[in-house]
């Protein structure tokens, strides 16, 4: 055993100065974060011993907290104040990533990848500037559900299917968005899928029955259901839909800028079930272009993944910056364990993209220009993947057809 994990131990020093280093530049004042609006009251009635109190006002994704409250008390019974607690309920979705990062770099150590392209994996994995937004902005949990949900398709490739099971429910009760790796899981689970897929089930039910009986389910069910009319930003599809020449008043309570959108009556109850729907049809057609492939198509799956996590994000009205998180992810897992002759240039290339979308073209154009530049590179990103997954001969024929041209 030890000297099985030796080869990663560099690894794991590598990515855990990483955790190190985040943590320090993303966990160093929760004021103005949805962690200090959102969570921060919940978690107070959880330390004074009201846990009807805590689950009640639990948010959408409550079931994050619910598995990372643990870390919270430990921080209250060392003496530790929000601060403390606001890091020790982020630092561990930071460590998942760290995990993630290692195993990804382990099977890529074992197909002979070189190290700078392993070392390039573990950078965009760990200090990925999306992961440093999402903690500045109060939510780790997205980590750590994307986390989850890759881990269980991994598991399932590797025939471990009660791990697989273990981890999408994991997911699932983590944030509601993980349904869309349902169909992943069970595509490379190559037998026993009715039994993984009711352990994610009892796993999800375990998490958030608790939630449920404390008649917060509303915000579950409001979260994962519907969008609501306030929200709505140029980083979607549906931008172009909204009404223009409205004063439109952001979740801060103050105007926005001229050139903003309302979003239309139609759209609340449409986006999200729809986003949740998607993972049926789409994990059919992959069935059906691929039922005869070989178990490779296991990893293959993470592609599948990945398209999944860019719809979420392109039809989603509510489009943060970190809702990128897990697709970037996906993107990265499937780069590096099915894409061996390069290195992960779509998921460097897309990561730098999602940065520039939110971090900087709000200060250069106005909401629909916004719009247009996001859906200029999301749609076709969205139709290679697609491409990638239903149409793979394709693919193998435009690689090999500079080479044959070339012998001829």
């Amino acid at each position: 055993m030890i000297a099985r994990l030796r080869p990663q131990l560099p690894w794991w020093a590598a990515a855990l100065l990483g955790v190190a280093i985040f943590s320090w530049l993303g966990l160093s004042d929760y004021a103005w974060t949805d962690f200090d609006t959102e969570l921060s009251p919940a978690i107070g009635q959880l330390l004074h011993g009201d846990v009807a109190g805590f689950l009640g006002g639990l948010p959408a994704y409550g079931g994050s907290v619910v598995l990372r409250a643990p870390f919270a008390g430990v921080a209250a019974l060392l003496g530790g104040g929000e601060l403390a607690i606001f890091r020790a309920v982020s630092i561990p979705c930071l460590v998942a990533g760290a995990w993630l990062a290692v195993v990804l770099v382990g099977r890529m150590g074992e197909r002979g990848r070189s190290t700078g392209v392993r070392a390039l994996v573990l950078g965009l994995c760990v200090v990925n500037p999306i992961t440093l937004r999402a903690l500045e902005i109060g939510h780790p949990e997205e980590l750590l559900c994307a986390v989850f949900a890759i881990g269980a398709v991994l598991a399932a490739r590797d025939r471990r299917t009660v791990l697989a099971g273990l981890l999408l429910g994991l997911a699932i009760a983590t944030k509601s968005w993980a349904v869309l790796a349902i169909g992943p899981v069970a595509l490379a689970l190559p037998a026993r899928r009715p039994a993984a897929l009711a352990i994610a089930g009892g796993v999800t039910l375990a998490v958030l029955a608790p939630i449920v009986l404390a008649a917060s389910h509303a915000a579950i069910v409001s979260g994962a259901g519907s969008t609501g009319s306030v929200i709505f930003k140029p980083q979607q599809l549906w931008w172009f839909a909204g009404d223009a020449g409205h004063v439109v008043v952001g979740v801060n309570g103050l105007p926005k800028l001229a050139g903003y959108r309302a979003a239309p009556p139609w759209l609340s109850s449409l986006t999200h079930p729809l986003i949740a729907f998607l993972v049926v049809p789409l994990s059919l057609l992959w069935a059906r272009v691929r039922g005869a492939a070989p178990r490779l198509d296991g990893e293959q799956v993470l592609a599948l993944l990945a398209l999944l996590l860019l719809a979420r994000c392109v039809l989603d009205p509510w489009n943060n910056v970190y809702y990128a998180l897990p697709f970037l992810l996906a993107l990265l897992a499937w780069e590096a364990l099915c894409e061996t002759e390069r290195p992960p240039v779509l998921a460097l290339a897309a990561t730098v993209l999602v940065w520039v979308t939110f971090e900087q073209t709000p200060g250069w154009l106005g909401p629909d220009a916004q719009c247009a530049f996001y859906l200029a590179w999301a749609l076709p990103l969205g139709a290679w993947l697609a491409r990638a997954c239903f149409a793979p001969q394709v693919r193998l024929r435009a690689r090999r057809a500079p080479r044959t041209a070339f012998a001829r």
